[in-house]
């Protein structure tokens, strides 16, 4: 696919799920302060509504569509109410996740967390993915952007939940690509490394190169901008893990054991 000009208000609307706090809510607000009409979709009506009236007098405009992505009719519904209040779906930022630790303890193994944490963080994106990409396929235009994480690079403690999703999202974007590129609409997969939201607030463990949300909502921004494939920050910590999983396990294993401080 040739190169596209960078997306602007002008091409349409912009639509971010997990906007209620964290990441979502820092992206939201960074795509009102550069003029986008922007619909911010979560499970919490009042924290969406508090982000609403947060974006009075920006430049561009921030409009509520609560939302449980874990409903796929409910989620095609929304995209259909965005595309017919606020105009064609531009930009996508699908962010909606959970994080759910897991540690073995004791012989014990619940499936609850592995369960919860696919249908969110997976299949809560290909809920909202679907109807916006049917639309932009057929329009000849747009960017998808899924936000994974790091963790989907390898196996990190506490992360057997969480990690396998983030790989999933990577493997998606990545097989999407293909078919997305004939049709002239663009896809992102965002690999943050720790940022400082609700999701990392009770981590037992140092965090390097933890960065502020509206930070990594600028990163992003900027990788959207370059309409990057792989957006990914910071590179001195992400680079390291990429660099690790090219190791043999021999190696690989003791290493994030003394870097995570694993015991």
């Amino acid at each position: 696919m040739n190169r596209l000009a960078a997306l602007t208000p002008g091409d349409g609307c912009a639509w971010v799920t997990g906007a209620s706090s964290g990441i979502g809510r820092a992206v939201a607000l960074a795509l009102a302060q550069q003029g986008w009409r922007v619909a911010v979709s979560a499970r919490g009506a009042a924290e969406l509504g508090t982000l609403v009236a947060e974006a009075v007098g920006l430049a561009g405009s921030i409009h509520s569509y609560p939302l449980d992505v874990t409903d796929p009719e409910r989620a095609a519904q929304v995209c259909e109410a965005i595309w017919g209040d606020l105009g064609p779906i531009a930009l996508s930022i699908f962010n909606a996740g959970v994080y759910l630790p897991v540690e073995l303890t004791g012989g014990a193994f619940d499936r609850q967390p592995f369960a919860t944490s696919m249908q969110i963080n997976y299949l809560g994106v290909v809920n909202c993915l679907a109807p916006v990409a049917s639309r932009q396929m057929a329009r000849g235009s747009g960017h998808l952007v899924i936000v994974s994480s790091v963790t989907g690079y390898g196996g990190l403690p506490r992360a057997a939940a969480y990690g396998p999703t983030k790989a999933a999202l990577i493997n998606l974007a990545e097989c999407l690509k293909f078919d997305l590129d004939k049709a002239g609409v663009r896809i992102s997969i965002v690999c943050p490394g720790f940022v400082d939201t609700p999701a990392t607030a009770g981590n037992p463990f140092p965090m390097p190169f933890l960065m502020p949300a509206g930070l990594a909502a600028q990163r992003i921004l900027a990788g959207i901008h370059r309409q990057d494939f792989e957006i990914t920050f910071p590179r001195r910590f992400t680079f390291m893990l990429k660099f690790l999983n090219l190791l043999p396990y021999a190696l690989y294993f003791p290493l994030v054991k003394r870097i995570t401080g694993w015991r």
